[in-house]
């Protein structure tokens, strides 16, 4: 499964608090995800990430 962020996040960095194996913060203060697949040990944070953006900038690619 893969991840990407879209043009809705705030950068309030509660994706990579949960699931910082597969988010971060970019240079310009948004997040990012990681380019690739997310190892099946990341995929219930990243999952717990993608429900719990408060403005839901978090999609499965």
């Amino acid at each position: 499964m893969k991840y990407k962020v879209n043009d809705s996040c705030i950068g309030c960095g509660m994706c990579t608090s949960v699931c910082p194996a597969v988010f971060h913060m970019g240079d310009s203060g948004l997040a990012q995800a990681i380019d690739g697949e997310v190892k099946a040990e990341d995929a219930a944070a990243a999952e717990e990430a993608m429900g719990g953006c408060p403005v839901g900038a978090i999609e499965q690619a």
